[in-house]
């Protein structure tokens, strides 16, 4: 025994072991007491409550969705309208964010104040009150009937944006954005992995564009399963009356936090891809001057992709926490996960079991996030070596 105990392996896994017990201890005790209470209140637990009809409805949803419709499939509803509101948000933020460094990193003072200006305004203002901001700004334009238009194709009043579309279902619509990031990112992985730089360069091409190629083509399958029988492909939105008809409608809410996440998650990313610009040596851009390479492809090429490889896991924190930021949505009416949850709270009276599957939900998307993210992190980091300029 004596002998076990001066062993620093057993001790250091009888401390584990121990830790892991009380924890488990904690648990169940935790459960055992909730279920005590639910008793003593004589409310019921468990998750049968998911098949029963909700009475009410969502403002917003890729998927149809009415007031017989079950608990079950309206938490499916908000969940991917927090995915949908995500990748939206996040894609705008990185385009405002890239912009933003560019204009912070330029030899123009003028350019250089313009971006100072605006990352000390909006990264000092709260998010919430930027959504509420944009939300009554988008609810205080005119009535469909005064709205104002861009060549009669799209539309803007206080009832929301109106733009040309498919006439497709949602569902189909968040499939085809689904599958096309997948096959941006699987072709990028696949062109900047080391794995495969023995490859020559024009079959890794033709595989990088095969892989690119079949996103897109699957995702224009998935358009035309989820088309909308009967109605023409293009569908123009038109003043009709008091309203406007077809088109694709974005509500206020949604536009609003769009726009939100944008200007506030890019001022944040614009101050991390700064890092990285200036992160590049010198002497690399000098050399790619020197190869008589053009301004664009000194930036495309040269600057970009070092500036991104350096600050990649800074970002990837951002865009967990950016992705977080959509449970803003219930300060202004829109449908997300977090806005389902609490309705339905109220509604079915399961609130360990709601909040257990809300956190379960945002643990497991931000881990998806984070995973994929590192994993291309891991491709594209340059080894120590690689650094000396």
């Amino acid at each position: 025994m004596s002998t076990l105990l001066n062993s620093r392996r057993f001790r250091n896994v009888a401390i584990q072991a121990g830790f892991v017990v009380i924890i488990l201890v904690v648990v169940v005790s935790a459960v055992i007491i909730g279920r005590q209470n639910l008793q003593a209140q004589g409310a019921t637990s468990g998750f049968a409550f998911l098949h029963r009809a909700t009475g009410f409805e969502l403002g917003f949803s890729l998927i149809e969705t009415g007031p017989f419709d079950s608990f079950g499939r309206f938490l499916l509803a908000g969940l991917l309208n927090t995915i949908f509101l995500g990748m939206i948000g996040i894609v705008l933020a990185n385009v405002v964010g890239l912009t933003v460094a560019v204009l912070r990193t330029a030899n123009n003072g003028a350019l250089n104040a313009i971006g100072t200006m605006y990352i000390e305004t909006f990264r000092n203002i709260p998010m919430i009150l930027q959504a509420l901001f944009w939300y009554a700004l988008l609810t205080s334009l005119p009535a469909p009937k005064q709205a104002y238009h861009l060549l009669d194709l799209a539309f803007f009043s206080s009832r929301g944006l109106y733009l040309p579309g498919l006439n497709v279902t949602g569902a189909a619509a968040a499939i085809f954005f689904l599958l096309l990031a997948a096959g941006v990112v699987a072709s990028v992985c696949f062109s900047i992995s080391r794995r495969f730089k023995s490859m020559p360069n024009v079959r890794r091409s033709r595989i990088r564009w095969t892989v690119l190629a079949a996103g897109v083509l699957l995702g224009i399958v998935a358009l035309a399963y989820g088309r909308v029988p009967d109605t023409p492909v293009l569908s123009i939105p038109e003043l009709r009356g008091l309203n406007i008809r077809d088109g694709v409608r974005i509500p206020p809410e949604l536009a609003s936090l769009a726009i939100a996440m944008a200007v506030y998650g890019g001022a944040f990313i614009a101050e991390v891809i700064r890092a990285g610009f200036i992160s590049v040596g010198k002497g690399q851009v000098e050399a790619a001057h020197a190869l008589g390479l053009a301004p664009w492809h000194v930036f495309s090429r040269v600057r970009l992709p070092l500036a991104i490889r350096a600050v990649l896991p800074t970002l990837i924190n951002q865009y967990v926490w950016l992705f977080k930021a959509t449970t803003l949505g219930i300060a202004v009416g829109f449908a997300d996960f977090f806005a389902v949850v609490s309705v339905s709270i109220s509604q079915a009276g399961q609130t360990l079991e709601l909040i257990g599957i809300l956190m379960l939900g945002f643990l497991v998307m931000n881990n998806i996030i984070a995973f994929v993210l590192n994993r291309v992190n891991k491709a594209i980091a340059l080894k120590g070596t690689q650094l000396r300029v």
